[in-house]
C-alpha cells in the first residue's frame, strides 16, 4: 500500500501537511501527521480493513473509564486498509507507583463473568471471548488451547510439552476448583512497550487487547520480559493487593504470554516454555 496524498485527503481529519514513518512495533505502519492546528499518531493496518484495529478502539474506550489513554480521534478503512488515528502524545519520564496504582485502578473494573462481547480473530493469533461463568473453561480452552494446537500446527510442539502441559492444566484446574476469581478488566499486552508516560508525568496505558479475566495474568505479563520495578507493584498493591502466594501462580500465566511468542517468533521462544513447563 502507498499512504500518499489522494489516500490522506480521504482520512476524516483537516489536510495533512506533514507525514513522518515513526516506529510503532512491528504489527502496524505507525506516522506522525501534522496538519495546520493539530498533531495526529496513526497506526495503519494494510488489507486488514476497518475491523482490526475495532478492537482497540473498544479496549482503549474501556481501559479510559479507569486509566489515562490516548484519544481516539477517528478509525477507519481506506481502500482495504484500516487505520487508527489518535492524538500526538509527547513523551517524558514518570513514576513506576503511579503507573501500578493506575493499573490496579483498571483491574478494579469488574463484570460477572470472563470474557468479552466478542472476539478478536483480525489478528495473527485468535483470542476467542466468550463469556464463561468458570475460569478454568476460559483460560484453558479459549487461552492456552489454542495456542498449543498452533504451534503442534506450526511444528513446534512434541509429546514432551504435550505430557507437561497436560500437568500444568491439571494443577491449575485443581487449584481453581477451590479459589474463587473475580473476574477484571485486563489490558490483555501488558509488557513494557505498551505503558508510556506523557511529558507532564502522567503514566498512560496504550495497543490494549482487553478482556475480563484475572488480574494476575496482567501482572505474570509484566514479569516476563522486565521493564517493571518495586515501585510498579508497591503502587499497585497499595490499591489492590495481590493475594498471598502469587510466585507459584504466575508460571500458569507467563506461558500464555510465551506460547504466543513461541506462535509469532519461533522456537527462539522453546527454552522459555520449557523452563516453565518442566516444573509440571
Amino acid at each position: 500500500m502507498a499512504v500518499d496524498q489522494k489516500w490522506l485527503a480521504q482520512l476524516p481529519i483537516e489536510k495533512v501537511e506533514e507525514i513522518q514513518p515513526v516506529s510503532g512495533g512491528d504489527i502496524n505502519d505507525s506516522y506522525s501527521l501534522r496538519t495546520t492546528n493539530n498533531h495526529y499518531f496513526m497506526k495503519v493496518q494494510p488489507n486488514r480493513g476497518k475491523v482490526f484495529f475495532d478492537h482497540e478502539v473498544e479496549g482503549l474506550h474501556l481501559l479510559g473509564q479507569a486509566a489515562n489513554t490516548p484519544q481516539v480521534i477517528a478509525s477507519g478503512e481506506i481502500n482495504g486498509d484500516g487505520y487508527l488515528i489518535q492524538n500526538w502524545v509527547d513523551v517524558g519520564q514518570g513514576s513506576q507507583y503511579e503507573l501500578g496504582k493506575m493499573v490496579a485502578n483498571v483491574h478494579q473494573q469488574h463484570t460477572p463473568k470472563f470474557g468479552l462481547d466478542h472476539d478478536f480473530t483480525a489478528g495473527k493469533l485468535p483470542k476467542i471471548n466468550t463469556w464463561q461463568t468458570d475460569w478454568r473453561v476460559f483460560y484453558i480452552n479459549q487461552r492456552l488451547k489454542p495456542l498449543v494446537k498452533l504451534a503442534a500446527q506450526n511444528g513446534r510442539w512434541n509429546d514432551w510439552r504435550e505430557k507437561h502441559f497436560q500437568a500444568l492444566c491439571e494443577q491449575f484446574n485443581q487449584y481453581y476448583a477451590d479459589h474463587s476469581v473475580q473476574p477484571s478488566l485486563l489490558h490483555g499486552d501488558l509488557w513494557a512497550g505498551n505503558f508510556m508516560f506523557e511529558a507532564s508525568g502522567k503514566p498512560m496505558l496504550i495497543d490494549p487487547d482487553v478482556f475480563y479475566g484475572d488480574r494476575e495474568l496482567d501482572i505474570a505479563m509484566t514479569t516476563v520480559f522486565g521493564g517493571f520495578y518495586k515501585d510498579f507493584y508497591d503502587g499497585y498493591n497499595a490499591v489492590y493487593p495481590l493475594k498471598p502466594g502469587l510466585d507459584q501462580r504466575l508460571p500458569w500465566y507467563q506461558l500464555n504470554y510465551l506460547l504466543a511468542h513461541l506462535n509469532l517468533f519461533g522456537e527462539t521462544y522453546g527454552p522459555m516454555v520449557d523452563q516453565i513447563l518442566t516444573q509440571y
